[in-house]
């Protein structure tokens, strides 16, 4: 099935092509896409709604996050993720739960490369997402992580990260596979904070480089 410039405009922004702070022109991403204006442009429209693109005098640009939406961000995800996880340990099937550890040992393979791993941990999320079998959380949880594509970096770039979010990604999988509800909740809360607390930590590091000139 053919995608439409929303769709398409929308990965390329979860990708990584698009930047925060990038501008956005209906001719350029017609070319791009191969699509005609219209949609290009309807496209655009939706995303601005959606608070995805911002503006920038008469242009579009995408959108990027301050500290308070950034801390906004983190708190419903904690909680949206952390009730998936809750309603996982109840219903998902033995075969949800091996290739949520299927992941976890695979995704050992990233340690090192930090946009693989961060994708890998996207498809992690979701496939905890998708385990909760409620659709109304999944699809909430969809638009919390749509909002993660205009964080201009990923906090599994910080020294270590990856090791240590592989071992809190087997905690949450183990209490998942016991169908340990409050522990697998708790664990996945614990995860999301400790990204949050990393994340902020490598803004504040960026910012004083700024300000030495580096």
């Amino acid at each position: 099935m053919q995608k439409d410039a929303y769709t398409l405009i929308l990965e390329a922004i979860d990708g990584g092509l698009y930047r925060p702070g990038d501008r956005l022109v209906e001719s350029e991403l017609a070319d791009r896409f191969g699509v005609s204006r219209t949609p290009i442009r309807e496209a655009l429209q939706r995303l601005e709604t959606q608070s995805m693109l911002a503006r920038d005098g008469r242009s579009l640009i995408v959108a990027s996050l301050d500290h308070n939406q950034l801390a906004e961000l983190y708190v419903v995800r904690a909680e949206l993720e952390g009730l998936a996880a809750k309603l996982a340990s109840r219903h998902a099937t033995p075969e949800e739960v091996k290739v949520l550890r299927d992941m976890v040992t695979e995704d050992r393979a990233h340690i090192g490369n930090p946009q693989a791993l961060s994708r890998a941990n996207r498809r992690f999320h979701k496939q905890i997402h998708l385990a909760s079998h409620n659709r109304y959380l999944v699809q909430q949880l969809d638009l919390v992580h749509r909002s993660m594509a205009l964080l201009a970096s990923t906090s599994l770039a910080a020294e270590g990260r990856g090791e240590t979010a592989l071992a809190e990604h087997k905690a949450i999988v183990d209490a998942i596979g016991a169908g340990d509800g409050e522990a697998a909740q708790l664990a996945l809360r614990a995860h999301i904070s400790k990204a949050f607390e990393t994340r902020l930590k490598l803004d504040a590091a960026s910012s004083q480089r700024a300000e030495l000139g580096e």
